[in-house]
């Protein structure tokens, strides 16, 4: 009898050993897939989202993009530096810039009369590009800061003139221009009030850029440019852990708005004796100021305002620090681009007594952002009965607190919305927006004097 032997079938052995190896190899690049490439909420779809998490976005992207952090994501000096923008370029560089002008405009016409005396906001004309003053205060009338100030704004008023591009000269125009504290209507004016009810139809407040845009004379300011500078040197040194722990302020007690009573008084008072407040009156020969620059080493800036407005608000917005105010009464021209946290909202946080937020606020800030994702600010009662909770809030959360102070800065440093370009831009959209709703009977003004802005500032810009 024959026996056949069978022999193994190599070909298959081999066959089956290579698709070990393959699954295998599948596997081992599939977990590193999972565990080196894709993000931790896709590998726990039950994990839950907390509040000390939030995206890093460029501050124009939309809340769920995935885009680089706005830092990098920054305008280049070319365009930040470029006051020739076009209207187009302006929009495209800065989403949202020109609100304010938008919304008066938007009230339709109005009539610019004469006042009886020279007192008043100062009347200048437009008229084929160049600047020419009508009526003003003489200088004699004015404060050598309210000379400054004026003449500051009238400088930037030029500069938007010299440098409209060909293809969209300015429309022939005249206007008024109030350099005083308190905005006034119908007038180009440094804010205008946040309650609508203050704000209604038959008022036309032009809110335009603060005067430090140009210059401020003060030791512990200066111009905003160099300001903006030593704030981002400080910041590039400075990250938020090395911070201190402290809410600064420094500022007179007695200069407050009626309306809001003793807030800076009651800043103080609050304050007194707590560990994390450095909040000082400030002294008489200015020994215990700070530099603009200084504040931004602390986590937490106290906003108070003056009169109306208040002119640091701009430097404390390029602070990658958390600021905490009152609700804000005041809207300057880019006060808009706030985006308040109420610490009310704040949950653990104490809740004040009411009234708060009082009615006008709830119409001016109709919105309480999301903390941990959108919020750039904090908006905390007006008689300070719970900063101290919101605070300790604040330290309890650090990576909100963090996220608000980063977000804060990145929009207005970032974003480039206190750049010149961005300044040149909105004041070009203001001159020509009140071009287009201003009616002026020109016989109210015939009789007076067209005074070219080049001998103006020569003879009536300094003491």
């Amino acid at each position: 009898m024959t026996m056949i032997m069978r022999t193994p079938n190599r070909g298959g052995l081999t066959s089956s050993a290579r698709l070990r190896q393959v699954v295998i190899v599948s596997v081992i690049c599939l977990a590193l897939y999972c565990f080196l490439l894709v993000p931790d909420h896709s590998l726990d779809s039950s994990r839950s989202t907390i509040v000390d998490t939030f995206p890093h976005t460029h501050p124009h992207s939309p809340p769920n993009s995935k885009s680089s952090p706005a830092w990098m994501n920054k305008p280049p000096p070319s365009l930040l530096n470029n006051r020739f923008l076009t209207t187009s370029e302006c929009a495209a560089a800065f989403p949202g810039l020109t609100k304010e002008i938008d919304d008066v405009v938007a009230k339709g016409p109005f009539t610019l009369s004469r006042r009886p005396h020279d007192l008043g906001p100062l009347v200048a004309r437009i008229r084929d590009g160049r600047l020419y003053i009508l009526s003003y205060a003489r200088k004699s009338d004015l404060s050598e800061d309210m000379l400054q100030h004026r003449t500051a704004t009238l400088h930037q008023i030029a500069a938007a003139l010299l440098t409209t591009p060909p293809s969209e000269p300015l429309p022939d125009t005249t206007f008024a221009f109030n350099h005083q504290d308190d905005p006034l209507s119908p007038s180009f004016s440094y804010s205008r009030p946040a309650d609508p009810s203050l704000n209604g139809g038959g008022k036309r407040y032009f809110p335009i850029p603060h005067f430090s845009f140009y210059a401020w004379p003060i030791p512990t300011v200066g111009s905003f440019p160099r300001a903006a500078a030593a704030i981002s040197t400080l910041e590039s040194q400075l990250p938020w852990g090395a911070k201190k722990d402290q809410a600064v302020w420094r500022g007179t007690t007695w200069f407050n708005n009626a309306r809001a009573g003793r807030v800076r008084q009651g800043l103080v008072a609050a304050a007194k004796g707590r560990p994390w407040a450095d909040v000082q009156a400030l002294a008489g020969n200015g020994s215990n100021a700070l530099a603009i620059e200084d504040f931004c080493r602390y986590r937490y800036v106290l906003h108070t305002e003056g009169v109306t407005y208040s002119g640091r608000f701009q430097y404390h917005q390029l602070c990658a620090s958390v600021v905490l105010a009152p609700p804000v009464a005041w809207v300057q021209h880019l006060t808009h681009l706030a985006k308040p946290a109420f610490s009310s909202d704040l949950h653990g946080a104490t809740s004040p007594p009411a009234p708060y937020p009082a009615p006008w606020v709830r119409a001016a800030w109709p919105k309480s952002y999301d903390p941990a994702r959108d919020a750039n600010i904090v908006f905390v009662a007006p008689d300070w009965s719970d900063l101290e909770s919101t605070i300790a809030w604040l330290d309890r959360h650090p990576r909100v607190a963090e996220g608000i102070a980063r977000r804060q800065r990145e929009l207005f440093d970032g974003g480039g919305y206190f750049s010149a370009a961005a300044e040149t831009c909105y004041w070009r959209a203001a001159l020509r927006g009140w071009g287009a709703v201003a009616r002026v009977d020109g016989r109210a003004f015939a009789d007076l004097e067209e005074i070219p802005w080049e001998e103006f500032s020569l003879r009536e810009a300094h003491k």
